[in-house]
């Protein structure tokens, strides 16, 4: 009965959501094409799908070791991947290629989901984190697919949103064929939602499998001769509307003792790109921006990397890297990427959707928590003037990657037993 109510409410909204869709596609045309997608209008594929589900870039680079594996391992598989943003279907084109499909994920109405399942004929569902859509996960259930939800997370925040609304959720929730958790708090958080006990197992994050190809370290290694290899580089990525500022004001400090200190700033989000040049141009900074090819001199004081699908590679051309999206209440981003370039890992108090890993980067001693914007600069300042400090923190990040591998090989395992389509399609 909820979920009729929500299919609803959800028809109702869709129009205004295809409206702003429209709106939002005025500087970029590639959102207003990708519109019938989101109806459900997929192409077919002639082999057995998996459709495997990552919100946003986060999560497509949390779901690429896992669908490196599947390509190999199970090669009479086409993978399906969709994502809900423009930066999540793009970062996956660049990984990936041609070696999968991708799609933007419906709309969850009945009508877009049913359009999606028919058309794409997927044989299971794969969903990364935390995305679940009732009718989404319903439908697809109901069809005999089985759905399984991996590198599973979440928090005591959204455990209390949902239990707000449990007679939408519990129901949603019992219908998933596995939940792999990412630890003994999150497992608990889904059963405390409705997930059945025997369905939950607690396998570790895969962001801790994460794998830099050698094409990347050069394509790094380039960029870090271009930016100065002999000049103070520090990287705040993912960046948030309220911590833009904060950052450049952290930045302006380090400027007074290390003028040729050099900031890559990296918004989270495409349609804030052109607004944070102008915020850095009126701040004064003088300004490189990656989308126009720019190199930066020695006179630039901030170069915007305002490119998608490129933040792994920006990581590496830095010696520091401060994790956004911690400066203000959003939760944090993903520390493991900075880590496994073996960088000093610096986060806001915000860390509450990374909570287990950076409490973990932490004690290895990895990670610098910071209050704010000027605490921000100390820290960089710090790191700059230390480099054994600076060298030290970052090998110990590196450290806690290397000792938490093994995480993807257990969904791996997990997904053979309970996903027949991959039995079916294994390797010899």
């Amino acid at each position: 009965m909820l979920r009729a109510l929500y299919s609803l409410v959800f028809r109702l909204a869709l129009p205004f959501v295809l409206l702003q869709l429209w709106w939002a596609g005025r500087g970029d045309t590639t959102l207003r094409g990708n519109w019938r997608e989101r109806l459900g209008w997929v192409t077919p594929s002639p082999r057995p799908v998996v459709w495997v589900h990552a919100v946003s870039v986060g999560e497509t680079i949390a779901a690429a070791p896992l669908v490196r594996a599947l390509l190999q391992r199970h090669p009479g598989c086409e993978i399906l991947m969709t994502a809900m943003t423009a930066t999540g279907s793009a970062r996956a084109r660049a990984m990936f290629g041609a070696q999968v499909q991708y799609a933007y994920s419906p709309y969850d109405t009945p009508g877009a989901v049913r359009r999606f399942l028919d058309r794409a004929q997927p044989a299971a569902l794969v969903i990364m984190e935390t995305e679940l859509w009732p009718n989404m996960v319903g439908l697809t259930e109901e069809r005999g697919i089985p759905v399984v939800l991996v590198n599973a997370r979440l928090s005591e925040r959204s455990t209390r949103g949902y239990r707000r609304i449990a007679g939408l959720v519990h129901p949603m929730v019992a219908q998933l064929a596995w939940i792999a958790a990412q630890d003994e708090d999150d497992a608990r958080r889904f059963r405390e939602i409705g997930a059945y006990p025997d369905t939950v197992s607690v396998t570790g994050s895969i962001k801790f499998d994460v794998v830099i190809d050698v094409s990347v370290r050069h394509a790094a290694n380039t960029l870090r001769v271009e930016l100065g290899e002999g000049r103070p580089v520090w990287i705040a990525a993912s960046t948030h509307d309220g911590e833009d500022e904060q950052i450049l004001a952290a930045h302006s400090k380090v400027l007074e003792r290390q003028p040729e200190a050099l900031l890559m700033l990296v918004p989270r989000h495409p349609e804030r790109f052109d607004a944070v040049a102008q915020r850095v141009q009126a701040a004064g900074f003088a300004l490189a921006r990656r989308s126009l090819g720019a190199t930066p001199t020695a006179q630039s004081q901030v170069y915007l990397g305002d490119t998608m699908g490129e933040l792994l590679l920006l990581y590496g051309a830095a010696d520091i890297a401060f994790v956004a999206g911690s400066l203000i209440q959003r939760g944090g981003h993903n520390p493991l990427e900075p880590a496994a370039w073996g960088l000093p890992v610096l986060a806001g108090p915000h860390v509450f959707n990374f909570e287990a890993i950076y409490a973990a980067l932490d004690k290895a001693g990895g990670l610098i928590p910071v209050q704010d914007g000027a605490s921000l600069a100390d820290a960089v300042l710090e790191l700059i003037s230390d480099v054994a400090c600076c060298e030290r923190t970052g090998a110990s990040a590196l450290a806690l990657i290397e000792a938490n591998r093994g995480p993807l090989e257990a969904v791996l395992t997990g997904l053979a037993q309970r996903l027949p389509v991959l039995a079916a399609q294994s390797s010899p």
